[in-house]
Formats: structure tokens, sequence, C-alpha cells
């Protein structure tokens, strides 16, 4: 990270043609002067999904490398055992797009059984001896041509992380929008996820702040208009409010603007990222986007008050990402959508961000002077079981024999 030093300066210092008693590195009127560090609280929480590497371990009608979905019912029905081992598959896409964040695809997955283990299903290995050995046995990579019945990638740390949830939440690691949703946790999730291993409601309120995507802003990259969630760079250096986990207010409103999004996507049968295109556009007025505007809003404060900033006002403002050049001869320059977010004003923007600049350094140097560091963290999760959320299955295909999480 790219920082302003300052030496010791006893002169006048302005900011913004203000003046200011003092200028951090990152070129605020207060907060710390460090990059933020790792939290040891963060630790074992966050984890990036699977890496299949092969299309062959999958199911999916839309894709000539996987296998038809209509094969699982006859593999189940033949060999009941083969239920064990197919998963529901799920994406950035269909947590962006689908209204119920209904998965469509299945999985093999063997996870670190050993060639032995898996072979006691032997409908299942012919599939991916077929249509992922060849391609595995031809990598570099040794390891992946030795074990080429696994994927890719295993993530033995985030199956073990939620294996006592019913639910996790997510969010797209590459999006417009910076969005989390709740899935069933016996699924699958491809690499395009980052999950969550926590199915609180003020979890969910917290991450889905402004202020948690402020962090995330400054910390993440871009991939053209779209934003990079890392989980070791936006999540794992996030100072939370402390106690979170117990705040009731927290909940409510994490509850209650979940739920009433949630309902607004099945009824417009609209996903997140057409849900959040209008909630971010400035010539829209519908009744329904202006409530999510609203318990957006209340959300914020909400969190703000966790931290002790109630302070600090919650109006929201639309204002560009940046500006373009439109440049009169080009048509598509004049037409095309302009990057307008409903958001907090500068001024707001920065003093919330030095705020949690200043967390960070705090907690981290009390981690510090407890003996313990995150580096120096076994991650794992020894949260209880939560309340299960109710989840719809439109849209999922139905299979006999096979039981949907």
């Amino acid at each position: 990270m790219k920082r302003k030093w300052l030496n010791n300066y006893g002169g006048k210092k302005c900011l913004d043609n203000q003046e200011v008693d003092l200028i951090s590195a990152f070129l605020f009127h207060a907060g710390g002067n460090q990059d933020p560090k790792v939290l040891l609280a963060n630790a074992g929480k966050a984890f990036i999904g699977s890496i299949t590497l092969g299309m062959g371990f999958t199911f999916d009608d839309d894709n000539p490398d996987a296998t038809p979905i209509a094969e699982i019912q006859r593999l189940i029905t033949e060999n009941p055992k083969n239920a064990e081992r197919i998963f529901p598959y799920i994406g950035g896409e269909e947590v962006n797009s689908s209204p119920t964040h209904a998965h469509r695809r299945y999985v093999i997955n063997f996870g670190e059984m050993s060639e032995a283990e898996a072979r006691q299903y032997p409908d299942l290995m012919n599939i991916v001896e077929e249509k992922v050995k060849p391609a595995r046995l031809a990598q570099n990579r040794e390891i992946r041509a030795r074990y080429w019945w696994r994927f890719g990638e295993t993530t033995p740390a985030l199956f073990q992380a939620i294996s006592q949830l019913n639910l996790v939440l997510v969010c797209s690691l590459h999006s417009q929008y910076l969005s989390f949703a709740f899935l069933p946790a016996n699924s699958v999730f491809s690499h395009a996820l980052a999950v969550f291993a926590n199915d609180q409601n003020s979890f969910f309120c917290v991450l889905q702040s402004r202020i948690h995507e402020i962090w995330t802003r400054f910390l993440g990259s871009s991939m053209k208009d779209d934003l990079r969630y890392t989980p070791s760079d936006c999540f794992q250096t996030f100072p939370f409010p402390e106690d979170w986990e117990n705040n009731p207010i927290l909940e409510q409103a994490g509850k209650t603007y979940y739920e009433y999004r949630a309902e607004l996507m099945v009824k417009n049968n609209q996903g997140l990222t057409d849900t959040y295109n209008r909630f971010h556009d400035p010539d829209e007025y519908d009744s329904d986007i202006l409530k999510l505007r609203e318990l957006h809003t209340a959300m914020d404060k909400a969190v703000l008050d966790a931290y002790g900033w109630g302070d600090i006002s919650t109006e929201c403002t639309f204002l560009l990402d940046y500006e373009e050049d439109e440049e009169e001869d080009n048509p598509k320059g004049r037409n095309k959508k302009k990057p307008w977010r409903y958001r907090w004003t500068e001024a707001t923007h920065d003093e919330i961000l030095a705020k949690l600049l200043d967390l960070n350094q705090t907690r981290y140097e009390a981690e510090i002077l407890g003996g313990k560091v995150a580096e120096g963290k076994k991650k794992g999760n020894t949260k209880k079981a939560g309340k299960t959320r109710k989840q719809t299955t439109d849209n999922i295909p139905t299979i006999t024999g096979f039981t949907e999480p």
C-alpha cells in the first residue's frame, strides 16, 4: 500500500483547503499511520471456496464438459450411496443473479479421501476418471496429477469450520456491488466466492453496512468496474464493533434488512446485481427501493452506534465513483451507464475510514500485548450451530433420493 511519508512538521497544515492539526500517512485529518494489520479476532472465519480444477466433477446442463443433471437421478436410483458424494455447487453467478441464490449445478466431491476410499463409489469415480483424470495427468504440478480424483485446491479448513452450521454467509470475490447472502452450509462453494463461517444476522449487518464497504473499497482492488473482495485484506484486518455477537440491535437490523431484501428480490424476480442497480440509480423512486434504502440507513446507524460513533451522520446522496470523459462523436460513450452510487459524502467516508484505521492499530497492539498475533494463530472455529433460516428451493432440479441442504 502506498503511503505518504510525513516528517515531523511544525508549520501550518492544510487538507482540502482547511487547516487541520494532523495529516495522517493516508492523508486524513485523524487516524493511524500504519498499514492495517491482520487481526487475531478474525482468524478462521473467512475462506475462499474450492478450486475444482476440472468441470468434469460437475453436473451441469449448460457445460459440455460436465455430466447432464438428469444423470444424477440414474446414479442414485442404481446406488443410493452415490448421493453421499454429490453436493449442490454454487458460484458467484448464482449468488448475484438468482432471486433466491438457487444453485443450478451439482458436483462430485471426494474431499480428502484416498483413491481406495473414493473407489468405494465406482460410478462416480468412473465419471471423474473419464472427464478429469486425462487433463490432470498433464498438469505441471505433480500433486494435482497424483490426486486427480480430488479438487485442485481442497479446503479442509473451510469444511471443518462450517461443519456445525446450517448456513454460511457468502459474497462474490468479483462483483459490481458488495453484497452478502446466506446459503446452506451443506454445499460446495466455488473459488469465485468468499465464505464466512457464521450464520448470525448481526454478522451480516456489520459486513453489509457501508462501514465495511468503505474498508473494503479502500483495501480491496478493482477489476474493470467491479470490486475485488480479498478476505485476507478486506476481512481479516477489519475491526468489528465490540461484542457484536451479542448485540440485539445489530441482530434485528440485519434480520429486518435481509428478509425485506429477500422478499423484494423474489417479488421482482431480480437478483442482487439488478436490485442494487436500482438501489444506486438516482432516477429510481419505486417505493420498494426507497424502503430498502431506508432499511440500509437504519442498518448503518445500528453499526455506527455499536462502534460508539452515533454522532456521525448517516445521510446519503448520489455521487459518481469516478468521472468519465464522454466524446460527443461516440454514442456508446454517451449512453454508457454512469457509475452512480447512493453513498455517504467524502467527508463522512474519510472520517469513518480514519477511525477504522486507528481502531485496527489499537486492536493489533492489544493482541501483541496479550502475547498473541494473528499470524501465529492456529485457525479454527468453535462456534455452535446456529438457527435454521428458511431457504427457498425455487428453480432447483428435483432429484429423487437426493436430499437438498
